[in-house]
Protein backbone atom coordinates (compact mmCIF):
# COMPACT_ATOMS: atom_id res chain seq x y z
CA UNK A 1 0.00 0.00 0.00
CA UNK A 2 1.47 3.49 -1.05
CA UNK A 3 1.03 6.31 0.70
CA UNK A 4 -0.18 9.46 -0.52
CA UNK A 5 2.67 11.83 -1.31
CA UNK A 6 2.67 15.30 -1.65
CA UNK A 7 3.49 17.79 -4.03
CA UNK A 8 7.11 18.76 -4.14
CA UNK A 9 7.16 21.93 -2.60
CA UNK A 10 9.83 24.74 -4.06
CA UNK A 11 12.96 24.38 -2.32
CA UNK A 12 15.62 26.90 -1.61
CA UNK A 13 19.31 26.23 -0.87
CA UNK A 14 18.77 22.42 -1.03
CA UNK A 15 20.50 21.20 -4.67
CA UNK A 16 23.40 19.47 -2.53
CA UNK A 17 20.95 17.37 0.02
CA UNK A 18 18.96 16.58 -2.93
CA UNK A 19 21.26 15.28 -4.83
CA UNK A 20 22.60 12.90 -2.25
CA UNK A 21 18.79 11.88 -1.24
CA UNK A 22 18.21 11.37 -5.32
CA UNK A 23 21.19 9.16 -5.68
CA UNK A 24 20.08 6.55 -3.29
CA UNK A 25 16.59 7.20 -4.71
CA UNK A 26 17.82 6.71 -8.21
CA UNK A 27 19.68 3.15 -7.20
CA UNK A 28 16.85 1.80 -4.97
CA UNK A 29 15.91 -0.64 -7.94
CA UNK A 30 19.72 -2.27 -8.30
CA UNK A 31 20.95 -1.73 -4.64
CA UNK A 32 19.05 -0.68 -1.76
CA UNK A 33 20.54 1.45 1.35
CA UNK A 34 19.51 3.74 4.58
CA UNK A 35 20.94 7.86 5.28
CA UNK A 36 20.18 9.64 8.24
CA UNK A 37 19.24 13.03 7.59
CA UNK A 38 19.89 14.89 10.38
CA UNK A 39 19.32 18.90 11.55
CA UNK A 40 18.10 20.95 13.65
CA UNK A 41 14.22 21.68 14.11
CA UNK A 42 12.71 23.64 11.29
CA UNK A 43 16.34 23.40 8.98
CA UNK A 44 13.83 21.53 6.98
CA UNK A 45 14.34 17.90 6.89
CA UNK A 46 10.91 16.57 6.26
CA UNK A 47 9.99 19.90 3.38
CA UNK A 48 13.40 17.86 2.04
CA UNK A 49 12.34 14.69 1.92
CA UNK A 50 8.41 15.39 0.80
CA UNK A 51 10.60 17.06 -2.38
CA UNK A 52 12.26 13.51 -2.61
CA UNK A 53 8.78 11.45 -2.27
CA UNK A 54 7.18 13.53 -4.83
CA UNK A 55 9.49 11.97 -7.67
CA UNK A 56 9.30 8.47 -6.04
CA UNK A 57 7.29 7.22 -8.98
CA UNK A 58 6.61 4.17 -9.22
CA UNK A 59 7.45 3.11 -5.67
CA UNK A 60 5.59 2.07 -2.53
CA UNK A 61 6.15 4.90 0.32
CA UNK A 62 5.78 3.75 4.11
CA UNK A 63 5.88 6.61 6.54
CA UNK A 64 6.43 6.53 9.94
CA UNK A 65 6.36 9.39 12.52
CA UNK A 66 8.26 9.07 15.85
CA UNK A 67 5.52 10.19 18.74
CA UNK A 68 6.98 11.38 21.99
CA UNK A 69 4.07 10.43 24.06
CA UNK A 70 4.64 6.72 21.79
CA UNK A 71 8.54 6.28 23.32
CA UNK A 72 7.86 4.14 25.91
CA UNK A 73 5.65 1.75 24.16
CA UNK A 74 7.45 -1.25 22.69
CA UNK A 75 7.27 -1.76 18.81
CA UNK A 76 4.87 1.22 18.42
CA UNK A 77 6.47 3.39 15.53
CA UNK A 78 7.54 -0.45 14.11
CA UNK A 79 3.59 -1.19 13.73
CA UNK A 80 3.36 2.06 11.84
CA UNK A 81 5.20 1.16 9.21
CA UNK A 82 4.35 -2.96 8.39
CA UNK A 83 0.74 -2.01 9.11
CA UNK A 84 -0.10 -1.58 5.93
CA UNK A 85 1.89 -5.02 5.11
CA UNK A 86 0.51 -7.56 7.67
CA UNK A 87 -1.53 -9.34 5.13
CA UNK A 88 1.71 -10.72 3.69
CA UNK A 89 2.59 -11.74 7.02
CA UNK A 90 1.73 -15.38 6.44
CA UNK A 91 4.88 -15.72 3.65
CA UNK A 92 7.21 -14.92 6.32
CA UNK A 93 8.91 -18.67 7.72
CA UNK A 94 7.26 -19.73 10.84
CA UNK A 95 9.63 -18.14 12.95
CA UNK A 96 9.75 -15.11 11.88
CA UNK A 97 6.00 -14.31 11.27
CA UNK A 98 5.39 -15.76 14.76
CA UNK A 99 7.72 -13.16 16.55
CA UNK A 100 6.14 -10.27 14.51
CA UNK A 101 2.57 -11.71 15.39
CA UNK A 102 3.85 -11.71 19.03
CA UNK A 103 5.78 -8.39 18.66
CA UNK A 104 2.43 -6.45 17.03
CA UNK A 105 -0.03 -8.85 19.75
CA UNK A 106 -1.71 -10.56 16.99
CA UNK A 107 -0.90 -14.23 18.99
CA UNK A 108 -0.43 -14.39 22.71
CA UNK A 109 3.21 -15.87 24.10
CA UNK A 110 6.61 -15.02 25.26
CA UNK A 111 8.45 -11.13 24.30
CA UNK A 112 9.73 -12.44 20.89
CA UNK A 113 13.50 -12.46 20.49
CA UNK A 114 14.50 -9.05 18.48
CA UNK A 115 17.11 -10.63 16.10
CA UNK A 116 13.91 -13.09 14.74
CA UNK A 117 12.01 -10.05 14.42
CA UNK A 118 14.35 -8.22 12.63
CA UNK A 119 14.83 -10.38 10.46
CA UNK A 120 11.04 -10.55 9.91
CA UNK A 121 10.48 -6.50 9.29
CA UNK A 122 13.29 -7.05 6.37
CA UNK A 123 11.47 -10.15 4.99
CA UNK A 124 8.28 -8.50 4.66
CA UNK A 125 9.89 -5.43 3.24
CA UNK A 126 11.64 -7.99 0.55
CA UNK A 127 8.05 -9.36 0.04
CA UNK A 128 6.96 -5.76 -1.20
CA UNK A 129 9.72 -4.80 -3.09
CA UNK A 130 9.30 -8.00 -5.13
CA UNK A 131 6.36 -6.14 -6.44
CA UNK A 132 7.64 -2.55 -6.80
CA UNK A 133 11.06 -0.58 -5.05
CA UNK A 134 10.02 0.48 -1.40
CA UNK A 135 11.24 3.45 0.02
CA UNK A 136 10.45 4.01 3.83
CA UNK A 137 10.53 7.51 5.44
CA UNK A 138 10.93 7.84 9.45
CA UNK A 139 10.26 11.19 10.68
CA UNK A 140 10.77 12.41 13.91
CA UNK A 141 13.22 9.47 14.51
CA UNK A 142 14.74 10.52 18.06
CA UNK A 143 11.23 9.98 19.46
CA UNK A 144 11.28 6.36 18.47
CA UNK A 145 10.15 3.91 21.09
CA UNK A 146 13.81 1.45 21.54
CA UNK A 147 12.56 -1.54 20.34
CA UNK A 148 11.25 -0.12 17.18
CA UNK A 149 14.28 1.99 16.52
CA UNK A 150 16.94 -1.28 17.62
CA UNK A 151 14.79 -2.91 14.49
CA UNK A 152 14.70 -0.45 12.32
CA UNK A 153 18.54 0.06 12.50
CA UNK A 154 19.13 -3.67 12.26
CA UNK A 155 17.16 -3.74 9.07
CA UNK A 156 18.83 -0.36 7.50
CA UNK A 157 22.31 -2.00 7.67
CA UNK A 158 20.94 -4.98 5.51
CA UNK A 159 19.62 -3.69 2.85
CA UNK A 160 22.20 -3.91 0.33
CA UNK A 161 20.88 -6.25 -1.46
CA UNK A 162 17.54 -5.46 -1.59
CA UNK A 163 15.25 -2.82 -3.88
CA UNK A 164 14.24 -0.80 -0.46
CA UNK A 165 15.81 2.50 0.75
CA UNK A 166 15.31 3.88 4.17
CA UNK A 167 15.60 7.43 5.06
CA UNK A 168 15.16 8.88 8.99
CA UNK A 169 14.78 12.62 9.75
CA UNK A 170 15.95 13.46 12.65
CA UNK A 171 17.31 16.10 14.95
CA UNK A 172 19.85 13.61 16.65
CA UNK A 173 20.10 10.30 15.72
CA UNK A 174 19.90 8.22 18.78
CA UNK A 175 22.51 5.15 19.48
CA UNK A 176 20.60 2.46 17.29
CA UNK A 177 20.83 4.48 14.45
CA UNK A 178 24.21 5.93 14.64
CA UNK A 179 27.09 4.44 12.01
CA UNK A 180 24.41 5.05 9.73
CA UNK A 181 25.26 7.11 6.51
CA UNK A 182 23.67 10.63 7.17
CA UNK A 183 23.31 14.12 5.31
CA UNK A 184 23.53 17.03 8.18
CA UNK A 185 20.72 20.10 6.76
CA UNK A 186 22.42 22.91 8.43
CA UNK A 187 20.61 26.71 8.24
CA UNK A 188 20.45 28.25 4.64
CA UNK A 189 23.62 30.48 2.90
CA UNK A 190 22.98 34.39 3.66
CA UNK A 191 22.08 34.79 -0.05
CA UNK A 192 19.42 32.02 0.07
CA UNK A 193 17.99 33.29 3.35
CA UNK A 194 17.58 36.25 1.19
CA UNK A 195 15.84 34.63 -1.48
CA UNK A 196 13.39 32.93 1.04
CA UNK A 197 12.67 36.05 2.96
CA UNK A 198 11.49 38.05 0.04
CA UNK A 199 9.96 35.22 -1.16
CA UNK A 200 7.05 35.37 1.87
CA UNK A 201 7.28 38.70 2.82
CA UNK A 202 4.80 41.05 1.36
CA UNK A 203 5.23 44.77 0.78
CA UNK A 204 8.89 46.73 1.74
CA UNK A 205 11.30 45.31 3.30
CA UNK A 206 14.42 47.32 4.87
CA UNK A 207 17.62 45.77 4.31
CA UNK A 208 18.85 46.47 8.13
CA UNK A 209 15.56 44.63 8.83
CA UNK A 210 16.20 42.02 6.12
CA UNK A 211 19.61 41.28 7.56
CA UNK A 212 19.00 41.30 10.97
CA UNK A 213 16.27 38.63 10.45
CA UNK A 214 18.87 36.50 8.44
CA UNK A 215 21.65 36.96 11.18
CA UNK A 216 19.05 36.07 13.99
CA UNK A 217 17.91 33.23 12.63
CA UNK A 218 20.90 31.54 11.10
CA UNK A 219 19.22 30.54 8.22
CA UNK A 220 16.94 28.53 9.74
CA UNK A 221 14.02 28.18 6.96
CA UNK A 222 11.39 27.88 9.17
CA UNK A 223 12.34 30.44 11.60
CA UNK A 224 12.71 32.83 8.50
CA UNK A 225 8.80 32.10 7.59
CA UNK A 226 7.92 32.76 11.18
CA UNK A 227 9.97 35.53 12.73
CA UNK A 228 8.29 38.70 10.09
CA UNK A 229 4.86 37.28 11.28
CA UNK A 230 5.74 38.93 14.60
CA UNK A 231 6.43 42.49 12.94
CA UNK A 232 4.42 45.24 11.66
CA UNK A 233 4.54 46.22 8.54
CA UNK A 234 5.98 49.46 9.40
CA UNK A 235 9.02 47.56 11.47
CA UNK A 236 9.47 45.34 8.31
CA UNK A 237 9.69 48.49 6.34
CA UNK A 238 12.73 50.29 8.68
CA UNK A 239 10.75 51.56 11.24
CA UNK A 240 11.47 52.05 15.08
CA UNK A 241 10.96 49.52 17.53
CA UNK A 242 11.80 46.77 16.24
CA UNK A 243 11.34 43.85 19.16
CA UNK A 244 14.15 41.81 20.53
CA UNK A 245 14.87 38.70 18.78
CA UNK A 246 16.25 35.76 19.71
CA UNK A 247 20.10 36.21 21.00
CA UNK A 248 21.05 32.45 21.95
CA UNK A 249 20.73 29.23 19.52
CA UNK A 250 19.11 26.87 22.38
CA UNK A 251 15.94 29.54 22.30
CA UNK A 252 15.36 29.05 18.56
CA UNK A 253 13.14 26.12 19.15
CA UNK A 254 11.35 27.22 21.91
CA UNK A 255 10.68 30.47 19.56
CA UNK A 256 9.48 28.59 16.96
CA UNK A 257 6.79 27.48 18.69
CA UNK A 258 5.91 30.39 20.54
CA UNK A 259 5.22 31.65 16.85
CA UNK A 260 2.96 28.41 16.61
CA UNK A 261 1.45 29.08 19.72
CA UNK A 262 0.69 32.85 19.17
CA UNK A 263 -1.38 31.81 15.69
CA UNK A 264 -3.05 29.34 17.26
CA UNK A 265 -4.51 31.74 20.38
CA UNK A 266 -5.89 33.91 17.14
CA UNK A 267 -8.17 31.44 15.73
CA UNK A 268 -11.79 30.32 16.86
CA UNK A 269 -12.61 28.19 19.73
CA UNK A 270 -14.05 25.39 18.24
CA UNK A 271 -10.84 25.58 15.31
CA UNK A 272 -8.32 25.78 18.34
CA UNK A 273 -10.19 22.04 19.98
CA UNK A 274 -9.96 20.65 16.42
CA UNK A 275 -5.96 21.14 15.95
CA UNK A 276 -5.71 20.18 19.78
CA UNK A 277 -7.73 16.90 18.53
CA UNK A 278 -5.33 16.49 15.45
CA UNK A 279 -2.62 17.00 17.15
CA UNK A 280 -2.82 14.25 20.19
CA UNK A 281 -4.08 11.43 17.60
CA UNK A 282 -0.57 10.05 16.72
CA UNK A 283 -1.08 8.07 13.32
CA UNK A 284 -2.32 10.76 10.75
CA UNK A 285 -5.63 8.91 10.28
CA UNK A 286 -8.11 11.80 9.03
CA UNK A 287 -11.12 9.56 9.51
CA UNK A 288 -10.41 8.74 13.55
CA UNK A 289 -9.64 13.37 13.52
CA UNK A 290 -13.02 13.86 12.17
CA UNK A 291 -15.19 10.94 14.71
CA UNK A 292 -13.76 12.66 17.82
CA UNK A 293 -14.66 16.00 16.20
CA UNK A 294 -17.37 14.98 15.64
CA UNK A 295 -18.00 13.47 19.25
CA UNK A 296 -17.15 16.93 20.56
CA UNK A 297 -19.47 18.42 18.66
CA UNK A 298 -16.86 19.95 16.29
CA UNK A 299 -18.58 20.94 13.32
CA UNK A 300 -16.16 20.54 9.62
CA UNK A 301 -16.53 24.08 9.04
CA UNK A 302 -14.19 24.59 11.98
CA UNK A 303 -10.98 23.82 9.78
CA UNK A 304 -11.33 26.24 7.27
CA UNK A 305 -9.95 29.04 9.99
CA UNK A 306 -6.92 26.44 10.36
CA UNK A 307 -6.43 26.27 6.59
CA UNK A 308 -6.84 29.87 6.02
CA UNK A 309 -4.12 30.58 9.24
CA UNK A 310 -1.44 28.04 7.31
CA UNK A 311 -1.05 29.03 4.46
CA UNK A 312 -1.27 32.96 4.96
CA UNK A 313 2.29 34.97 4.69
CA UNK A 314 3.50 37.47 6.78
Amino acid sequence: MAAAVPAAPRLIGRAAELEVLSGLLDRVAERGGALVVRGEPGVGKTVLLDSLLAGATGCVIARVSGVESEMELAFAGLHQLCGPFLDRLGLLPGPQRDALAAAFGLRAGRAPEMFLVGVAVLGLLSEVAEERPVVCVVDDAQWLDRSSAQTLGFVARRLSAEPVVMLFAAREPCAELRGLPEVVVEGLRDADAHSLLSSVVRGPLDERVRERVVAETRGNPLALLELPRGLSPAQLAGGFGLPDMISDPGSLPRWIEGSFLRRLETLPADTRLLCLVAAAEPVGDPALVWRAAGLLGIAPEALAPAVSAKWSRP
